[in-house]
């Protein structure tokens, strides 16, 4: 899972770095060295997103062999099962983020906060990134308690990310889409994340907009991932327990 948590975002820097990069219009350029800064804090959520596509069939797995069993007898809170297996895939899905950053680094990805003083401000947007990742990996949960088998929770946690990732600004330049699609991706909250990593990356290409999200990109991706934790997490845990029971 590890491994192909990073083929797969790797091929995506690739063939849209080296492939689509030179016909992306981003402002009023279409450099590639341009679209490719921009393209980075997109492909960093992507990954961190789609992991959630394996913690629901991971969990669905663990339900299939009886692990509500195993734990129904122990003195320990239900919930802190599910607690800590999302704990665990958020560790997996930081080890991804940081060998794609360091691939991201060779293709010639570079940060606008080069300065020292700033390293804070890039910590700050993969912690973000992480936290995004942690509210999805809830959602996953949600999906991998819903289903009776492994293929159909990666079936389920899987085809709602496509909306997710590609009906935002990860890509492309979200102005450029018909207004009621950019109204939707500016109010998306993966969008939100992707917007608030680059300001905090110092990339150029950041696309100014009206939407509220868009304007306060950093307290809207805390805010939309704190409320997804809150809601999916209760929903989890409360179906968990209903399966325990």
């Amino acid at each position: 899972m590890v491994l192909f948590g990073i083929i797969q975002p790797v091929m995506f820097v690739v063939l849209f770095t080296y492939v689509f990069g030179g016909s992306m219009k981003i402002g009023n350029t279409t450099d590639p060295d341009v679209y490719k800064d921009f393209l980075m804090a997109g492909i960093f959520a992507q990954t961190v997103t789609f992991a959630t596509a394996g913690s629901a069939a991971g969990i669905a797995d663990d339900m299939q062999k009886g692990l509500v069993d195993r734990f129904r007898s122990l003195p320990m809170a239900r919930g802190a099962v599910l607690t800590g297996r999302t704990v665990a895939d958020l560790v997996q899905t930081a080890i991804t983020l940081l060998v794609l950053a360091i691939v991201a680094l060779i293709v010639g990805w570079r940060t606008g906060s080069a300065d020292p003083t700033n390293a804070g401000r890039i910590l700050a947007g993969f912690a973000l990134l992480l936290l995004l990742g942690y509210a999805f990996t809830w959602i996953g949960a949600l999906i991998g308690l819903s289903v009776r088998t492994p293929e159909a929770a990666t079936s389920g946690g899987i085809i709602w990310l496509f909306p997710v990732t590609f009906v935002s600004n990860a890509f492309v330049d979200s102005s450029q889409m018909t207004p009621w699609l950019r109204h939707i991706a500016e109010w998306n909250p993966f969008s939100a994340t992707v917007q608030a990593c680059r300001e905090l990356f110092g990339n150029p290409g950041v696309v100014q907009s009206d939407a509220w999200p868009m304007q306060h990109p950093v307290w809207a991706s805390i805010i939309w991932s704190v409320l997804i934790i809150a809601v999916f997490r209760t929903l989890a845990v409360r179906k968990y327990r209903s399966a325990a029971s």
